[in-house]
Parts: C-alpha cells; structure tokens; sequence
C-alpha cells in the first residue's frame, strides 16, 4: 500500500482507459491513427461555460446518460457548495519517477513532523513539504526552507509554489434553461457540427469538464492532433507577417513532435497540455489561418526523432544569434539533439558570423549592440538586440520585490559564469541588505526590466551584458543598464531564424535538422 496522499483517483485512470485515451497514450507514436490530445483550455476554476455550434448533447460520461440537449446554446457548469477550496504555500522540493523514492522520503519528512503533499506529474511525482497560508511572511517561509534543506528533504533550488485544493465530497452542478442537475462525474458536449465552445471560445472536437488534480474544475477540449495543430501553429509562429511556408511546416513538426511526445504529461489534471506557453500556445478555432493550415496538412503525421524516439522539440521566439544548450538553461541532463547552435550564414553556407567568445567577456557588449550581418534573424524579430535601464530606485524595487525582502541599494550586479551559448548561467546582487544568486533560466525572472507601462517585466533572455549607469560628474553608480539579444529560452528552434532560413530558401527538413542536432524525421500515421 502506498504511504502518501496522491491527487489522482484510480477510478478516474480507469474512465481514461474505457474512454480510448490511455489507448492513446499507448499508441501516440506507434499507431497508423491519428491520436486524439486533451488540452486544459481552462485548468482551475469554480465555475465555467460548455455548449456547442448547432444541435449538441451534454452527457455524463462515465454513464452515457444525456443531461441536456441544446441548439447554438450554453450551460453552466460548476462546482458543488460541498467542496472546500483552500490555497496554501508549499514547498517544491523535487521531481522523481520512484515509487521507492517517493515513499522513503514520506517517510522521512513525516517523522521530522513536516506536512508533505505529493502530486502525479508527467508520470513522475511533485514532492511537496509544508502548509503555509498565503499570507505567510518570506522570512517566515526562508527560514523553513533552510531547515529542511539541511535535514536532507530538499535543495538549495527548491521554490514556494501556491498549490490549491479543494476537499469534501465532489460534485459538478449543470444549469442550462432554468433546469439544474448534478453528477459525480465529468461531463462532456458532444456537438454534430463537431464544434464546441468552452467559456464562449470556439474549439473543434469535443468539450468536456472535469475535476482536476487539486479538485476544483478543468474545462477540457479532445479533439485529433492535427485539428489541435491547427489551432497551435498559428498562435506560436504567427503566418502574418510569419508567412514562409516552409518556417509554417517546420513549426507544425516541431509542435506535433512537442505534443505526441508530451501525451499523458498532465495526466493528473485530467488533460494532456496547457494551451499556453508552459506547454504550447493554442488558440483554439478561431485561430486558425489558411497558411498555417496548409502547413499542418502538407506534413501530416511527421515527427522528428532520435534513435527512434520522439524528441522534446522545444522552441523560441528569438535566440540573438546562438541557441542554447539544454542543461545551460533549465536543471537537466545534457540533450544531444538539443545543442547551441549559430543561427547564422556567411555566403551560401551556414556558418556562425559574429565570434561567439565575445559575449562572454563582461564589460564589452559590442557584440549585443549591433546587428550582424548574415544572422536569419535580424530582419524578422525587434527582439534580436535590445536595450533597458533602471533608476537606482527601479533596480532595488525589481531585486526585493524577487527576493521578498528589502534589499536597499544594489551595489553591483555580477554575471559570475556564462555558457558556451553565452547566456548568463549565475547573476549575482550584491545590495546593503546582503548578496543574492540566482541561476540560468530563473535569472529572466529575478532581473525583469521595466515596460512601456511602467511594470516589471520578464527580462526577454539571458543573452546579456548588464553594466552600472554612472554619473559623470561624481562617479556614483545611480542606475543599471543592459544590451542583450533574444526572446525566450534559447533552446532548439528558434521561430524567426527558421522564418529567416526559409527566405534564403531552406526547406523545412534543413531548417529542422540545423535546430536538432542528428535528428531523423519520420511519418508516423
């Protein structure tokens, strides 16, 4: 028997499987069938809109049984009084696949007292330890957060996460027409124009609510991978002014690859993906464009693999002239398709143009002020160089507000170690109140720079120079600025460089092969 408390429902694993997903699963790389995808459209909410385009069924799917029949209408489905919702602090502290690990550490932290929660997730488990309201101090918080990484149950990387639960018995509420029944189970709207909508947004398939990993509700849309493609492409390489085709169809393959490779990922939740940027963007119907789809349909079934296997394609907007490597970016094993890479050509070939080694001598950002001549994607992106700067003010403002904590004046900021690519792999600020780290991707998040509306905003890559604004006249540090190139995270594809490697003519295959080192591509239905 298992020792912890896990968020899914054996009986909810047991409708995927009589419902044909867990077929899926089973067969998303294998199969002549196009494979079906659930995205979470609306992941975690109380209350959400369900209907369809012309005549439509809102049924309970685990009996069958129709709950209401309607005609270019919506119901309204919600949680039950019943459920109580609650929202707590917790601290992730690790990710794993062992059951054995998973257990031995419950065991562990319960007898030092701690409150663990664990979470299904991409068919590992979220390892959480602790219960904090929302409203617990960042001290109060840090000084947890020490104690348990020097007992052993968490690292130095471990982060605070605000994890909502609801408990109590479950139970779904429809109200359409005045009429108002409820279920235990999840619901679905099954539309003859096979067009639905969820919150009044357009989708094709099927919509379909259910209760999610922490018990409140997720709106659901099932429907064929390349319908779902349809409604990606567009959102994430937009065919206007991104209208080369053959860029289009090496996005449709790099996405088909994300998402037949990312099957089952939120499984917990009672969906396979987000349709946002922590998965992929997806607009649903209405985004749809001809190109795109043209796209879509001209490379049906195509995936990219490696050994045989399906690739993580990741992708970016803008890598300002060199992709990353994947373990320079996020805390992971070394990928050998995902490897930094020039996005660049010299004549006829594809051979880097600016010297790499120049971004990584700090206080000489020449190379991040300029355009380079050659770089696919300096004529399609704004992105490809930038600049900001921060009053004195604004820079302490940026770093407390990150750490939770008054920093007053920041006295240096320092990129203490680059990566082959570049990009800042360890920031640190050195302020009156103490000295703070922060560590590869995470650095976009600790040093945000301030918008055309005055807000903070995610810095748009690591790929930067930052320097102190000084004033002329006394030599005080009175500000920050930084030259930097790139939006995103750097890793695989870059969007504009194959939108730029299409123009001169690049066919998506190249383009593809010249992102993913040693990739093959293949037709898998």
């Amino acid at each position: 028997m298992r020792l912890w408390k896990v968020l899914t429902v054996s009986v909810f694993v047991c409708a995927m499987v009589l419902q044909g997903w867990g077929a899926s699963l089973a067969s998303a790389g294998e199969s002549a069938e196009e494979p079906i995808i659930r995205i979470g459209v609306v992941p975690a909410v109380e209350s959400l809109s369900i209907g369809g385009q012309g005549n439509f069924d809102i049924i309970d799917k685990q009996t069958g049984e129709v709950l209401f029949t309607g005609a270019n209408a919506q119901s309204v489905v919600a949680l039950s009084s019943t459920s109580t919702v609650q929202s707590f602090f917790r601290l992730q502290v690790a990710f794993t696949t062992s059951d054995v690990y998973v257990a031995d550490w419950v065991r562990r932290a319960t007898e030092e007292g701690y409150a663990t929660y664990v979470e299904n997730y991409n068919n590992g488990y979220r390892l959480y330890l602790g219960e904090f309201a929302p409203d617990a101090s960042f001290a109060e918080r840090v000084a947890f957060k020490n104690e348990v990484v020097a007992k052993g149950l968490a690292a130095n990387d471990a982060f605070w996460k605000v994890v909502t639960t609801a408990e109590g018995e479950k139970r779904l509420t429809i109200s359409m027409d005045g009429v108002v029944k409820e279920t235990t189970n999840a619901v679905r709207v099954i539309a003859a124009s096979e067009m639905v909508t969820i919150n009044g947004k357009a989708y094709r398939g099927v919509a379909e609510v259910g209760f999610n990993s922490s018990g409140t509700l997720a709106g659901i849309n099932e429907l064929s991978i390349e319908q779902y493609l349809y409604g990606v492409v567009p959102r994430e390489l937009p065919p206007v002014p991104y209208g080369e085709v053959e860029a289009q169809k090496a996005q449709a393959i790099a996405a088909r690859t994300y998402a037949l490779s990312n099957l089952g990922k939120r499984s917990a939740d009672g969906y396979d993906l987000l349709p946002t940027t922590s998965d992929q963007v997806y607009g649903g119907f209405t985004a749809e464009h001809p190109i795109s789809n043209e796209a879509v349909d001209g490379t049906k079934g195509i995936v990219a693999t490696y050994d045989g296997k399906l690739i993580t394609a990741v992708f970016h907007s803008t890598s300002g002239g060199f992709t990353a490597s994947n373990e320079d970016v996020w805390n992971s094993e070394a990928t050998p398709y995902l490897r930094a890479t020039h996005v660049a050509q010299k004549g006829n070939s594809l051979k880097y143009v600016p010297a790499l080694e120049i971004y990584k001598k700090t206080g000489n950002s020449e190379s991040l002020r300029k355009v380079k001549n050659g770089d696919f994607e300096a004529d399609w992106s704004r992105y490809y160089r930038w600049h900001f700067e921060w009053t004195a003010e604004e820079i302490s403002d940026v770093i407390g507000s990150y750490f939770n904590t008054d920093v007053g004046r920041v006295l240096e900021i320092n990129v203490t170690e680059r990566s082959r690519s570049g990009r800042a792999a360890v920031i640190e600020f050195v302020t009156e109140n103490g000295t703070f780290y922060e560590y590869k991707d995470r650095i976009r998040w600790a040093l945000q720079y301030i918008n055309a509306n005055g807000s903070p905003a995610v810095l748009l890559s690591t790929l930067f120079i930052i320097e102190p604004v000084k004033d002329q006249e006394t030599g005080e540090t009175i500000g920050y600025k930084v030259d930097g190139g790139g939006w995103g995270h750097g890793v695989g594809m870059s969007q504009v460089g194959a939108v730029g490697m299409a123009e001169k003519g690049y066919t998506y295959d190249v383009i593809l092969k010249h992102f993913y080192t040693g990739i093959d591509l293949e037709t898998r239905y």
